[in-house]
């Protein structure tokens, strides 16, 4: 190798260097500016609030974790934090079971309609939520089911549907036929093909699903404030709103009370991104 390859070599081996580098600088940068906010919040929950008016931003010189205890009893974020469980993921459920049902029809049978149902879901993406509280009010209030957390989760599922359908139909489109035919030759019933062929391969979209779903349930304000009064059945961005109104002093409770909440949203993510990755991973390479 002569002297001139080598100093291309060299100069080419530089510059990805200081690429890497300014890309390793960016993403760093981007990491911190998006955890700061949940490590103020965190810390900031330790803290009393005489500690907090002193000094928003210093560390805590003492963790006071009786934040979290007086946040969870007086402030009864622990009701609103349990509806939220039972309202999310009973929703999210019916959402998954019944959206997956919907993608496969949609995408392995062909009937009369097919692409007008389709539309009619992805329109469903375009509903603001604003236009239509009133009319649901309206119905909820005829089914007798306002101040029931069924109210919540069927409106939860009928709005988690459209994203559903959306993102497992184009999933599902991508499986090869002949799976499907086999199973259909080896007398499986449809059912049986939807649950133990369709669903393990869809692992990485229903999580995706999954995440998307329970992110919009776990904090949705406006459909929880009109349909739900009575304070025992309340979900947790109703009580953290009532928590702000009634204790506008407490600042290290409020914190406090924002961890606990975030902490579902966190684990969820974390549980699944695994299956997100691999599903983004797979998407790329087939393309």
């Amino acid at each position: 190798m002569n002297e001139n390859a080598k100093i291309i070599l060299k100069h080419g081996t530089s510059n990805r260097s200081i690429s890497k580098i300014a890309l390793f600088f960016v993403l760093g940068m981007a990491s911190i500016i998006t955890l700061y906010p949940l490590i103020w919040m965190l810390y900031t929950s330790l803290k009393t609030n005489k500690d907090i008016s002193m000094s928003t931003f210093a560390l805590p010189a003492t963790l006071h974790f009786e934040n979290y205890a007086n946040a969870w009893k007086q402030a009864n974020i622990g009701t609103y934090f349990i509806n939220s469980i039972i309202v999310s993921v009973a929703a999210i459920i019916f959402t998954v079971f019944i959206g997956a049902a919907a993608a496969f029809i949609l995408s392995k049978f062909r009937f009369s309609m097919q692409k007008g149902v389709y539309s009619i879901f992805i329109v469903g993406m375009l509903i603001p939520l604003q236009s239509i509280l009133v009319p649901l009010f309206i119905q909820m209030r005829t089914l007798r089911l306002l101040d029931s957390l069924w109210s919540l989760i069927l409106t939860y599922t009928a709005f988690g549907l459209p994203i559903t359908i959306f993102i497992m139909e184009s999933f599902m489109r991508a499986f090869p036929d002949e799976i499907l035919e086999a199973s259909i030759i080896d007398g499986s019933p449809i059912y049986k093909m939807f649950l133990k062929i369709i669903l393990p391969m869809t692992k990485p979209a229903i999580a995706s699903v999954v995440i998307l779903n329970f992110l919009n349930n776990w904090k949705e304000f406006s459909f929880a404030l009109i349909f739900i009064s009575v304070e025992q059945k309340k979900t947790l961005p109703l009580g953290l709103y009532n928590f702000l109104g009634a204790e506008t002093s407490n600042y290290a409770g409020l914190m406090a009370a924002l961890v606990i909440s975030s902490i579902p949203v966190i684990a969820i993510y974390l549980l699944l991104q695994k299956q997100v990755i691999d599903g983004m991973t797979a998407g790329a390479v087939k393309g």
